[in-house]
């Protein structure tokens, strides 16, 4: 078996880098549209309680009736709060997690194009050794036929 070219083991390292980015990229949009749906649900939650408060005070209520519902509501606004910043802090390591992909798309098309590069560079060489050959074998051919008449 030949041993791999030093160009081709970098571009396989690039790829598979590239490849675990792009994964670990899927995973922070899943975690992102987790929160965003957490997000909801509890705006969904606080839309509800506020409105049942409403409801509440306009049939009227007793002052700690009226404090709990303000209370749960003030802790539904803080979970709300909390949440805002969990969802900041997926969508900047979701802006890093971009920039780390990008990094290694680019290192494995730069890889490549080294690599495309070395294979044209090749062929040219190998054309010419081709050409030369087929030159000597012509120049043989036409002294042996010089030779024989």
């Amino acid at each position: 078996m030949p041993k791999p070219e030093p160009l081709e083991t970098l571009i396989d390292l690039a790829q598979v880098n590239a490849d675990d980015a792009a994964r670990k990229l899927q995973l922070l949009a899943i975690e992102r549209r987790n929160a965003d749906e957490q997000l909801s649900t509890l705006h969904v939650y606080r839309q509800d309680y506020a409105e049942r408060l409403q409801k509440a005070t306009q049939n009227g209520m007793s002052a700690s009736n009226y404090h709990n519902f303000r209370q749960f509501i003030a802790t539904l606004d803080d979970a709300i709060s909390q949440q805002n910043r969990v969802v900041a802090q997926i969508d900047l390591r979701i802006e890093n997690g971009k920039k780390r992909w990008y990094t290694e798309k680019r290192r494995l098309s730069s890889f490549e194009t080294l690599q495309s590069r070395q294979k044209h560079q090749q062929a040219l060489l190998d054309n010419r050794k081709e050409q030369r050959n087929n030159d000597e074998i012509s120049a043989n051919l036409l002294r042996r036929a010089g030779t024989t008449h």
